[in-house]
């Protein structure tokens, strides 16, 4: 088994390309490191695992047979697209139909990661893969939110027109070791204000939801889907929905920090319900993430106190 995987260098892609190799797979991992970080992939050594410092948006060559293109590069966080806007939308755009040629000329499954943001703030709950969706095109979002949906409709054209073997999974919250402590999301930013003893900053009052899905459940349901013949868009996500500031206190409990909780106006377009339906991964895949909340934040709280000190008391 070949892979071609683009953003091979961030947090889910580097946790995918270690499940490849582990299992046999050559993997030519693809990232131009405006997000990533190659030390993720610092443990993985020996000759089946080939990194080129490239940015997608530009045309790749690849020599020899290829089973699997794999499209994970994009800024994914909110401060990471909001301070990389075109980058972004060239990474949807420009980086899906470079691969997509990729996975054509080598006769490849293409796996395209899609996320919960093509559902906007959805004004239903739970969403499921026929949602249409609650989009603000022209918000602050929009650079990342569109350039997933264009990249999933560059998809099925190419499915469609050129019979290319396509897939698209939609990734909710995803969490675990090796998040970017500064990247902005909420459960690396809960646990280091709490590991330092800084007020927890909570958007708004708190009550927005989140489903929350560790590292490894969300890889064991990217290698199924890839194996998988859907074409459709699947959902994959932890269904258990919960809200900000629950998963706030949470955090406290864990790390037995003292830390107030700071509010703050809630972003523009920021969602207030996020929960996924995951009926169809469930029928299709038989997946079902496994990884309690509570469990999943200590393994995360572990790795990230060890590279920034402190931790449990």
């Amino acid at each position: 088994m070949r892979v071609v995987l683009t953003g091979g260098a961030g947090f889910i892609g580097s946790h995918l390309c270690e499940r490849l190799l582990a299992e046999g797979a050559e993997v030519v991992c693809v990232d131009n490191l405006l997000t990533g970080n190659a030390g993720n992939l610092a443990h993985l050594t020996g000759p089946r695992l080939e990194f080129r410092r490239h940015d997608i948006t530009t045309p790749i060559e690849v020599s020899g047979p290829v089973d699997y293109v794999l499209h994970f590069a994009s800024a994914a966080s909110p401060g990471d697209y909001l301070t990389h806007p075109i980058q972004t939308l060239k990474a949807g755009a420009l980086g899906t139909w470079v691969t997509l040629g990729l996975a054509r000329a080598k006769g490849a499954r293409f796996l395209l990661a899609s996320t919960s943001e093509v559902y906007g703030d959805p004004q239903i709950s739970p969403q499921p893969e026929a949602y249409w969706g609650h989009v603000n095109p022209v918000g602050p979002r929009g650079c990342y939110d569109e350039a997933k949906r264009f990249a999933e409709a560059m998809t099925m054209a190419y499915h469609r027109h050129h019979g290319v073997n396509t897939g698209i999974v939609r990734i909710f919250n995803t969490y675990g070791p090796r998040m970017r402590p500064d990247d902005g999301r909420v459960i690396p930013t809960f646990l280091l204000q709490a590991i330092r003893g800084e007020p927890l900053t909570v958007h708004g009052t708190g009550m927005q939801t989140r489903s929350f899905c560790y590292i490894d459940d969300l890889v064991e349901g990217l290698v199924r889907l890839l194996r998988s013949d859907l074409h459709d868009p699947v959902n994959l996500g932890n269904p258990e929905e919960v809200r900000v500031l629950e998963l706030a206190h949470h955090v406290l409990e864990l790390t037995r920090s003292r830390s107030p909780f700071a509010y703050t106006p809630l972003p523009q377009d920021d969602p207030t319900r996020r929960c996924p339906d995951i009926t169809r991964a469930r029928t299709h895949l038989g997946w079902d993430p496994r990884v309690a909340l509570r469990d999943g934040l200590t393994r995360t709280l572990d790795w990230l106190a060890a590279r920034v000190g402190g931790g449990r008391a």
